[in-house]
């Protein structure tokens, strides 16, 4: 694990960090493919973390010049709801809405998501179909690389060990282009990609232009359907056009067999998934179950950095001091925990719980600096001067908050393992969607398991509390 944690106050002082510490050092963001790593040795070389969260003005979406700019520090969950994305780069917009869970996506990054280089990566996928470009900063100076020559192989880029991916921007659609990304995965939630597609097109009185399909999952990279491009230029999408382009889409795939899929289904699925894309932008479907207000777990806050005055480098002698339930602590012998741990097994706060340990079951929920996040997934020292809420500091008076109290009359605790992290994302739901519907609260609940398969009763006490909260 880590020796030191650097919580980088400028972009500066990230960047002679890795000048300084180059391959030994990583940057964090989410740390929520990092973590994972960390803790099973993946990177035993890894001994510095530079952590860029607290750094004003890295969390930015804007239109410039004609392209959108995507901070290296903005949230799937920022991006899924950007109104600048949703009209200029809608592809993307729906990609980070199926990307792990809303607590997830809280956490992890678009940078991220590029920098990890898997194929079955979501965001890269329309990203390289929408002409993306990344940059690349360092002190030696800075480099702008096309998305589609960023990628070597399988997790592994262009990028030096000093350097750190500072922008994302690609071309903004325009009024004449359409676009729509699809996945295919082995549940409707928390879905790794057995297969996805992007398609953005450019149209003229229902005649294709240009054409753009990338897939994934399908090759050590991302790739782009050449021949079905090709084919769909000068051409109007009827059906024979359609099924003849998801013919040729399906045989550009290169795809392996693995624990998800076999080779033979990925191939087929891909024609399957291109049909689709095609066929939802030939009749304006593109936005088809895509929620105009999703659940984000923000509750009333948004995601904000909190600046620090300057550069402050943690060590394991370096004391974390935070806020936890409004009361302040200084906690020693965490350094190199989670979030999680250093709650439970320094702070005392047993509330939130290890099942997983990699972000699958939603047990650890805490909020951090007021959203909601997975606690198993955050490097303990990233709480250094956070705000964090733990099921604990929701009872107040020694009277039980309203969602915990709806819980207990609906019957909605079995073993109760699980029901901390429900009652804390039903009480960040409630407050951005004081009347949800079912199908809002089972898209919040993705994120949360339950063992003991008590849904009914849990989806009952949230519309209990939500009733009772409006009565």
């Amino acid at each position: 694990m880590w020796k030191t944690y650097i919580l980088a106050a400028h972009l500066e002082d990230a960047l002679q960090a890795l000048a300084e510490h180059g391959e030994r050092a990583r940057i964090v963001a989410g740390a929520t493919d990092l973590m994972l790593e960390l803790e099973r040795k993946v990177r035993p070389h890894v001994e510095v973390l530079i952590d860029v969260t607290r750094i004003p003005g890295l969390n930015e979406i804007m239109l410039k010049d004609g392209w959108v700019h995507i901070g290296p520090t903005v949230l799937h969950s920022q991006a899924e709801v950007s109104p600048l994305l949703r009209q200029h780069g809608f592809p993307l917009a729906q990609a980070c809405w199926g990307v792990g869970s809303p607590q997830i996506r809280n956490r992890g990054t678009i940078a991220g998501n590029l920098v990890t280089a898997s194929p079955a990566n979501d965001t890269i996928v329309p990203l390289m179909a929408l002409g993306a470009r990344v940059t690349l900063r360092s002190v030696r100076g800075e480099r702008i690389v096309p998305l589609r020559e960023f990628y070597t192989g399988v997790r592994r880029t262009v990028m030096q060990p000093d350097e750190m991916l500072t922008d994302i921007a690609f071309p903004a659609m325009q009024p004449n282009q359409r676009g729509v990304f699809l996945k295919m995965g082995l549940r409707k939630a928390q879905v790794i990609s057995v297969v996805s597609a992007a398609a953005v097109l450019t149209l003229e009185d229902g005649v294709v232009q240009a054409a753009k399909i990338t897939l994934g999952a399908v090759a050590p990279t991302i790739i782009h359907a050449l021949e079905a491009e090709a084919f769909l230029q000068g051409r109007r999408l009827d059906e024979a056009t359609i099924a003849e382009a998801a013919r040729l889409a399906a045989e550009a795939a290169r795809p392996i067999d693995d624990l998800r899929a076999s080779a033979d289904y990925r191939r087929k699925m891909v024609g399957v998934l291109v049909r689709r894309a095609l066929q939802r932008i030939a009749e304006g479907r593109e936005a088809e179950d895509f929620p105009e207000k999703p659940p984000l777990l923000w509750g009333k806050a948004r995601p904000q950095p909190r600046p620090l005055a300057e550069t402050v480098v943690l060590t394991e002698e370096t004391p974390i001091r935070f806020r936890v339930n409004g009361r302040e602590v200084s906690v020693q012998g965490a350094f190199r925990k989670s979030l999680l741990r250093m709650l439970r097994e320094e702070a005392g706060f047993t509330g939130p719980k290890e099942a997983c340990a990699e972000g699958e079951c939603g047990a650890c929920e805490v909020f951090m600096d007021g959203v909601a996040v997975l606690s198993c997934l955050v490097p303990a020292p990233r709480a250094y001067g956070a705000e964090v809420v733990t099921v604990e500091g929701l009872a107040q008076d020694g009277k039980l908050h309203a969602v915990q109290q709806a819980f207990v009359e609906a019957g909605a605790v079995q073993c109760g393992f699980c029901t901390p992290g429900f009652v804390m994302t039903t009480v960040k739901l409630l407050e951005e969607h004081p009347h949800p519907d079912r199908e809002t609260i089972q898209h919040a609940l993705s994120g949360n398991l339950c063992r003991c398969t008590g849904y009914y009763k849990i989806v009952r006490a949230v519309e209990k509390a939500a009733q009772e909260a409006s009565s």
